[in-house]
């Protein structure tokens, strides 16, 4: 690579360059937003092919989107030349994939396994939890699910969790946790946190895997390393192996994911797992203006756990920074389009220029139609996925039973596309079957003759699924996927039933269409070794795609997105909206040090996610749960020296009489106190400015009526209502607001 490697690249700074020609040993580059990381990561790679001399298939490059991984593996591609075949690169959860087909048998697969996604999860959760007789009244499917994946991503067993489950929530998941294991090799499949978990099982149990793949992959890099959970923490550790030849990327100033497992003390702890360890740190900003890039250090300089760096422009000055204030949330989301229409008409920004940022998901409908009023087209990043809609995942359910027939949860779905007269009393007749014998759904259909108490029509329409399912397994083996798609909807019918259902069925065909399209695109690259059918590689893309990985670059529209969803993104102009205490930061932060710091970073990075232009909004009053609460402005801005922006107020907001500052009451301030769920409790809905003392499902204590469970909550502050049902049968059902119930939850 020495021609076009790092001798003569001078686009490279000082930093960059130590952090590419950095020869062996650890490596932690602390990459501030906008500096150049992904430059840094694939000019190493290409250094340490072309230069080094080591063979591509010796390298391990490891990120966290779809979307990174392609753009990393492109760059390399044009840096070295040709394609760098061998060479593993893509997300964790890709990777994790990857390898647990190699090795499937060792944790009770077949090459052939299914991923579920959170929806079959779901599914199989409820199913386990009422064969465990646990009430969906008391614990919410969800609930349990989530405390599920929080323990798979913390390495913690069925058992461990089992004998540390303290809450009723946790000691209900416990039953379904140990159930899941033995109801997912069944079915040939994993879940989503098993493409983490398994490998890392895999790798720890098996010295010999742990030795030959520490010595295949003799450089490991991992980007983005501050948003590694416990799992992804120890697949690093295992592969990277003695020669600890692992260069990480990353910022500890973006950490943001704290909330699903992420944790910030591996990147501040590096050197520490890794002594010896170079650090470089990546301080010059190539994306945003002086103006934005000040505001950005002000914020993120409040934060006491961080390893400390300063972001420099590169840029000339700018645009200042514009701090809107607007009477309420819609006259806030008039002002955001009025300011968008305004620098189209006189700027000549494009809509592709704009994107609108906020905490919640919830604060996007205002926005959306103040952007539909005004014909300004948008779209919504975080919607339904793709491989979410309805008939996306009716044809996914056969595409999966092809590929794997003991996928039960598939061959569920899969015998109602379209229906066929087989009921939920027949499904469970042939499950009930199906557990004593200890065979898959489809194998017990293929037998159904021996289930008692089946109706003839229910037998015949078994077979023909048998029948069904037999052809497209044999298609599978070497047809095309978009054939098979073809062949799947013309045998079954299904095109014919999305004809049948209208207007809204036709435009279903249109999503088939896509869906067929994408199929044909579909292109397997697993460098010789894996050997997967074109289906399988399908399937495991598809499971695996996420909202981010979807957008089109040439989508002429403003893009509307929460801040987690826009990490790793940039835009000319960005407007967060919703900067109002108890929003953002949410209420509930000012209980917990940590919480509050990690919504500190994650204004931080939308602030930094700006090019040209930053607006950051909030209004006096908004509307939660049917109510016009009161706001104030962030504390998070508080800091921030009043030369380094400009103060606005929208028109509405000046021509009102109602203009006068006012603190929330129902916005917690540090200090107060509150009730702080246990590490294996869901966190309140992200979408509730007040951090609730109570959830759904809870275990609670009143003084006159003795204990009982939480069925539902409504209203918000100080008007909070509940309702609970009373374990004295005397008492019954009660509903109670909450400032005047005195309950106390039991497990305080």
């Amino acid at each position: 690579m020495t021609s076009r490697g790092t001798q003569g690249d001078v686009s490279l700074n000082p930093a960059q360059r130590a952090a590419v020609e950095h020869d062996t040993g650890p490596l932690l580059v602390l990459a501030g937003a906008g500096s150049g990381k992904t430059r840094v990561l694939t000019t190493r790679v290409a250094r340490i092919v072309d230069e080094l001399g080591v063979a591509p298939h010796r390298v391990l490059a490891v990120t966290f989107t779809n979307k990174a991984a392609g753009e990393m593996k492109a760059r390399i591609a044009r840096l070295l030349g040709a394609e760098p075949r061998g060479m593993w690169i893509g997300t964790f959860h890709g990777i994790g994939a990857r390898l647990l087909r190699l090795h499937a048998d060792r944790v009770g697969r077949s090459a052939e396994y299914t991923i579920y996604d959170e929806d079959d999860t779901l599914t199989v959760v409820r199913r386990l939890m009422e064969r465990e007789r646990i009430s969906v009244k008391d614990f919410a499917p969800k609930a349990v699910a989530a405390a599920i994946s929080d323990a798979k991503n913390a390495l913690v067993s069925p058992q461990e969790y089992a004998r540390l489950a303290m809450t009723p929530l946790a000691k209900a998941a416990s039953g379904v946790y140990a159930a899941m294991e033995a109801a997912l090799r069944g079915a040939n499949a994993v879940s989503f946190d098993d493409l983490l978990v398994l490998p890392v099982q895999i790798l720890t149990e098996h010295a010999d895997l742990r030795a030959h793949y520490a010595a295949r992959f003799e450089h490991l890099l991992v980007d983005e390393y501050q948003d590694t959970n416990h799992a992804q923490y120890e697949f690093v550790r295992l592969i990277a192996g003695p020669a600890g030849n692992v260069a990480v990327v990353g910022d500890d100033d973006q950490s943001i994911y704290g909330w699903r497992g992420a944790d910030v003390r591996n990147i501040l702890d590096f050197e520490r797992d890794y002594p010896g360890a170079r650090v470089v740190r990546l301080e010059e900003n190539y994306r945003s203006t002086p103006d934005i890039l000040a505001m950005a250090n002000v914020v993120i300089a409040q934060n006491a756990e961080r390893r400390g760096k300063t972001l420099r422009a590169t840029r000339p000055a700018g645009e200042a920074v514009t701090v809107l204030k607007a009477l309420d949330d819609r006259d806030e989301a008039d002002a955001i389009a009025d300011e968008i229409e305004l620098r189209r008409l006189n700027l000549r920004d494009r809509p592709s220029d704009f994107v609108v940022l906020y905490r919640t998901n919830a604060q996007s409908r205002p926005l959306e139609e103040s952007l539909r009023r005004r014909s300004i087209p948008y779209r919504l990043v975080g919607a339904v996925r793709f491989y979410d809609r309805r008939e996306v995942r009716d044809l996914l359910a056969w595409l999966r039973l092809a590929a794997n027939p003991a996928d039960d949860e598939a061959f569920r779905r899969a015998i109602t596309v379209p229906r066929r007269g087989i009921g939920e009393t027949t499904v469970e007749l042939m499950a009930e079957a199906a557990r004593a014998l200890g065979v898959p759904l489809l194998e017990m259909a293929r037998r159904a003759g021996e289930v008692d108490g089946m109706r003839p029509a229910a037998k015949t329409a078994l077979s023909d699924i048998v029948r069904l399912a037999d052809r497209f397994r044999a298609s599978a083996a070497d047809s095309s996927v978009d054939r098979l798609i073809i062949e799947i909807l013309e045998a079954t019918g299904y095109d014919e039933a999305l004809r049948a259902e209208g207007p809204e069925g036709l435009d279903r065909l249109d999503n088939v269409r896509a869906m067929v399209e994408g199929a044909a695109e579909t292109v397997v690259d697993d460098g010789g070794e894996l050997g997967l059918r074109p289906l399988d590689h399908f399937l495991q893309k598809a499971m695996l795609v996420t909202a981010v990985d979807q957008m089109g670059p040439g989508a002429e529209a403003v893009t509307l997105m929460t801040v987690h969803t826009a990490k790793g993104l940039e835009f000319p102009v960005v407007f967060i909206a919703g900067m109002e205490d108890g929003l953002f930061p949410l209420a509930r932060a000012f209980d917990d040090p940590e919480m509050l710091e990690e919504e500190r970073r994650l204004l931080y990075v939308g602030i930094t996610r700006a090019e040209r232009k930053l607006f950051v909004t909030w209004a006096m009053s908004r509307r939660r749960n049917g109510e016009l609460l009161p706001g104030i402005l962030s504390s998070f801005l508080a800091p921030v020296p009043k030369e380094l922006y400009e103060s606005r107020q929208t028109a509405k907001l000046r021509g009102s009489a109602s203009a006068f500052a006012y603190t929330s009451p129902s916005v917690r301030r540090p200090g107060a106190p509150a009730f702080r769920p246990s590490k294996w409790e869901p966190a309140a809905d992200e979408e509730s400015q007040v951090a609730p003392r109570y959830l759904k499902g809870a275990r609670v204590r009143h003084k006159a009526f003795g204990a009982g469970t939480i069925l539902e909550l409504g209203g918000s502050g100080r008007d909070t209502k509940v309702t609970i049902e009373f374990d004295d049968e005397t008492v019954g059902r009660k509903r109670l607001v909450v400032a005047f119930a005195g309950l106390e939850r039991e497990d305080d």
